[in-house]
């Protein structure tokens, strides 16, 4: 690619970072029409129901020393985490704590998000958690629930392939990979949905460290990824799309546990 190619390329990518000029044009919500899911419906049978008692597993509840500990941590020891553990780290970053509205509805969650639209799912690449087989799942926010959604073959190669081999991503013992569906912010925001989203998913990601540290375990969130390779492991279609229920790879963290 020529110079002034990548120069152009980001200049027009530095104009997410911009507040929109929205204009005149009105939002789909604004015309009436019917508000996108407030999230992903379950495919699978196999369900597992997860704990919302975590008083027993919080390690570090000081929030002046989770600033000061708060680091990404690559290396992890082999033990597993448990189902509880699990469970907290989910509820921290996507759990739902309410839901508002009788005909507008919205989910009120751990972390905020503009318009409380909260356009992400949560999956999960288990290679060690106690109860849990390795695999591919996915977080039912609503219900609080975990549901699985089958094996990947050779699962640490090709988690670590689509991570642009890092290794401690696919032999971590839970992947934390948060997809978005721009519609459900697009529906009230229009071209300002994109800028929000991404600024959203940082909540997400920050508790995850939070409440990581605050158990004693270790994350590091993850940029980089091959989309197609990162969609394609959640049997998503990476093509540009302008459908209502488009969703991909936007994240992903590891967790595991540390030395103490």
């Amino acid at each position: 690619m020529a110079d002034n190619d990548i120069k152009g390329r980001i200049m027009e990518l530095r104009e997410i970072m911009k507040a929109a000029d929205n204009g005149d044009y009105a939002s789909d919500q604004e015309k009436g029409l019917p508000q996108p899911p407030l999230a992903k419906e379950k495919v699978s049978d196999h369900v597992i129901s997860l704990t919302s008692n975590f008083e027993n597993i919080i390690k570090n509840n000081n929030f002046l020393n989770l600033l000061n500990t708060r680091t990404s941590k690559r290396k992890y020891i082999d033990g597993a985490l448990t189902l509880e553990e699990l469970a907290f780290l989910l509820w921290a970053t996507q759990g739902v704590k309410k839901v508002i509205g009788k005909q507008k509805k919205a989910t009120m969650r751990t972390v905020p998000s503009a318009g409380a639209r909260h356009p992400f799912e949560t999956y999960l690449i288990v290679n060690r958690v106690d109860g849990l087989e390795a695999g591919l799942y996915h977080y039912l926010a609503l219900e609080h629930e975990l549901e699985f959604l089958g094996p990947i073959e050779n699962q640490a190669e090709q988690v670590t392939g689509a991570y642009c081999g890092q290794a401690f991503f696919g032999t971590a013992a839970a992947g934390f990979v948060w997809t978005v569906f721009p519609y459900r912010s697009e529906w009230r925001y229009n071209d300002e949905a994109q800028k929000y989203a991404l600024i959203d998913v940082g909540h997400v990601c920050q508790n995850l460290y939070f409440a990581s540290e605050s158990i004693g375990c270790g994350t590091c969130g993850i940029g980089a990824y091959d989309q197609f390779l990162a969609d394609g492991l959640l049997g998503l279609d990476s093509k540009p799309s302008f459908a209502e229920d488009n969703e991909f790879v936007v994240y992903a963290a590891s967790v595991g546990k540390i030395e103490e």
